[in-house]
């Protein structure tokens, strides 16, 4: 799927911005918060601004590098900057990419499954990448998709968060329909003046469940870093 700048609100706020717009803000509401905004400053952030998890990732780089859903490129400039000469930035955003290459990076407008034979040393899925998933259940076959694409000895580094504790009770317990979809993946709904983007499913997945499927398909996962509020950084990889 690629997303067409009609269809494309955060692509238009990175176009905004990258064109002097300094007050472009993305309007966020999810089945779970409203009221939200992302700005375009942040999007476009420097390396001094990363959260911690990010700086990590950041150390751990290594080799041919992918740079799976690159938004507004920042995490693929830093890595330019530091010297690493092949960094792939790929995204389904026909703005974000146009952007990005705009900006002297080597990005495509492509989807992760549609990656063919290519290999890579590092793949990297920050802002909560892994949450193009969508939903739980199709995560394992992601999985197996993905592994294809990685070089021996490569590595996937992924952020997520467990969000129970959005559904936490005064006394400490959480109010969880053990019967219905995982709490973790919830539906985005984005706007910036006209443009509107349909619903999307997005994923944020606990450490341990993460851990899981990651082992049952053929995995190493380890934890690199808890972050300051439910989030982490792990490293996943590939277990011949």
């Amino acid at each position: 799927m690629i997303i067409e700048p009609e269809k494309d609100p955060m692509g238009q706020v990175i176009l905004a911005y990258h064109q002097g717009d300094k007050d472009a803000v993305l309007d966020v509401e999810t089945t779970l918060t409203e009221g939200e905004e992302l700005s375009g400053e942040y999007l476009f952030r420097s390396h001094k601004d990363f959260p911690i998890m990010e700086k990590k990732a950041m150390e751990l780089c290594k080799g041919k590098i992918l740079d799976a859903g690159g938004g507004a490129g920042c995490h693929s400039i830093y890595l330019k900057e530091k010297g690493f000469e092949e960094v792939k930035a790929i995204d389904i955003s026909r703005l974000s990419v146009e952007v990005m290459k705009e900006r002297g990076l080597n990005a495509h407008l492509q989807n992760i499954t549609a990656l063919g034979e290519e290999k890579f040393d590092t793949m990297l899925f920050l802002m909560n990448g892994i949450g193009m998933v969508g939903v739980l259940e199709d995560l394992p076959l992601f999985l197996q998709n993905i592994k294809k694409n990685l070089n021996e000895g490569g590595q996937i580094l992924l952020d997520s968060s467990d969000i129970i504790y959005m559904f936490m009770e005064d006394d400490g317990s959480a109010a969880i329909d053990l019967n219905a979809d995982y709490y973790g993946q919830i539906q985005y709904f984005l706007k910036y003046k006209e443009w509107t983007a349909p619903p999307f499913n997005w994923l944020f997945v606990a450490y341990d469940i993460l851990e899981d499927y990651a082992t049952a398909n053929g995995f190493h996962c380890e934890k690199i870093i808890d972050g300051e509020h439910y989030d982490y950084l792990a490293r996943l990889t590939w277990v011949k």
